[in-house]
Order: C-alpha cells, then structure tokens, then sequence
C-alpha cells in the first residue's frame, strides 16, 4: 500500500538519527532561512502548503507528470511565510520537502538509501521502499488512482505491507534507535486545536512527525494518517499496542476511527 503521509514519520526517524549522529541540529536556525529543523517537523515553520494549490489537483487528475520542484515552490508562492516561525502550527507538505533535502545533503545520497540506512534497517523493516517512478507502484494498493506519478509526493512516497508500517512505528517507539533526549523530543506535541469533526481526535497535537493526542473513549494514540488520491492510511500507538488500517478511499476520518477500536477505550489514557 502506498503509505503516503506516515512517510513523514519516517523522515522525521531519520532527521532525528542525523541529529544523534551529529549531522544536523534540531535547534539551530538553518543556513539561509528563518526557522529551524525542528520547527520544519513540527510543521511550525510559517511554510506554505501545495496542496492548497487548485493546479497541483488537476495536474494529479489529469495523470500529468509531476513539476519540477522550482516549478511548485514558485506556484506555491514558498517564500512567502504564512506567519512567523514557530507562531503556530500549519501543515505543510513543502516543510517536510525540505526535510528530505536536507537529509539528502546531509548523507550525499538519495532518500531511499538514506531512509534504508538510517530508519528502515536498523528496525528490521525489509518491506518498504521508496517509489520514485510510475512503474514502483506496479502491484501497489492504490484504490481508484491509477497511472499515478509518485514524485507528486515531493517530500518522498515510501509504499510497502501494511504489517511493516505497523512494525516500523512499534519498534521505532519500544526500541532503541534513538537515545532517550531525542525520543522524547519527537514524542513532545503542541496542542493544535479542539475536536475535529468527522474524526476521532479530540485533543489534537503535533510533535515530530507525529500526530499525537486524546481520542474519542477517553484514550489516546500517537502516529500519522496519511491520504492521496483515493486511498488512506493511519499507523497509530498505544502504551500498550501498535495498529495500521488502510481503505481505498481518500477520507481520513473511518482509518482513524478503525485505529482508535483495534487499540482500545483505554489506550495510554497517560498520554493524553
């Protein structure tokens, strides 16, 4: 299945690995810009979003090839902050494109062997891949896309069994990739508002490519959905358990409803 947004979980893994290994540094504001790395996780950078980008959706509609990267961040209007960093929170997918390019600098390799070095073969994940070309998603689960070109996912498109997903953020929470300080900034969330209609969050947050917070039945889960062009995914854990739900339809709201039944009513209430 194509894991579509829980790439930034991902991603985040593998900044925060560069960060331990003293590669890049999460608080130092970054060569040239305004803002830091971590406030490019924590989606709190001031960046705007493509996808509010009417052209990015028919581009994808009509199965065009995706624009070169100067072409989005120019449509995109990039360097044009929303607010300034760190003010609050505003998701962007052009903030994580810029976490992929600094990993990339960072390694002197592409993503995927970056993400296999780093994340994906330190935690025992042999599934996943990162799709670069239409013919990568030859075999994938992609609902009612087809003749989809990956590369619309600028910040990177990882796609692999759903069981891998569930593995990748169990064992990226129970194991020991990352020391102890970094784990527990990449868990630390900002609150981003109140319950979201048609969904199960009803204290929602952010922390480093995590969403994380309370949940409806009084628990809490801590992961990311993601969602493209007619499917979704959520790769969520509990104190006590780690669950994936994927569904050939692009709304987010029934996986993470799904996630939130498959842990449980009281899923690490001392999360929330």
């Amino acid at each position: 299945m194509p894991w579509w947004s829980f790439t930034k979980t991902v991603l985040a893994a593998a900044a925060l690995a560069l960060v331990r290994d003293g590669c890049l540094e999460l608080d130092t504001v970054l060569r040239r810009q305004p803002y830091t790395l971590r406030q490019l996780l924590q989606h709190r950078a001031g960046l705007a979003d493509y996808g509010s980008v009417p052209a990015y959706h028919q581009a994808v509609a009509r199965h065009e090839n995706a624009w070169p990267v100067g072409e989005l961040l120019e449509r995109s209007k990039a360097g044009l902050l929303l607010q300034a960093p760190g003010e609050r929170f505003a998701y962007s997918n052009i903030g994580y494109l810029f976490v992929r390019q600094l990993i990339e600098e960072a390694t002197g390799e592409g993503l995927g062997p970056s993400l296999a070095r780093l994340v994906l073969q330190p935690l025992g994940i042999g599934g996943a891949r990162l799709a670069t070309q239409r013919s990568d998603l030859n075999g994938v689960l992609m609902g009612r896309t087809h003749d989809y070109d990956p590369r619309w996912v600028y910040h990177g498109l990882l796609v692999g069994p759903l069981r891998d997903a569930a593995l990748l953020l169990d064992r990226l929470m129970s194991g020991n990739v990352l020391p102890p300080a970094l784990k527990a900034a990449m868990l630390e969330r900002q609150p981003v508002g109140g319950p979201i209609a048609g969904r199960p969050w009803v204290s929602p947050g952010y922390a480093l490519g995590l969403m994380s917070g309370g949940v409806t039945g009084g628990g809490a889960m801590t992961g990311h959905t993601g969602g493209g062009p007619g499917s979704s995914i959520a790769v969520y854990h509990s104190s006590t358990r780690t669950v994936a739900a994927f569904s050939t339809d692009d709304d987010p709201g029934p996986v993470e409803h799904r996630c939130v039944l498959l842990l449980g009513a009281s899923a690490a209430k001392k999360d929330a």
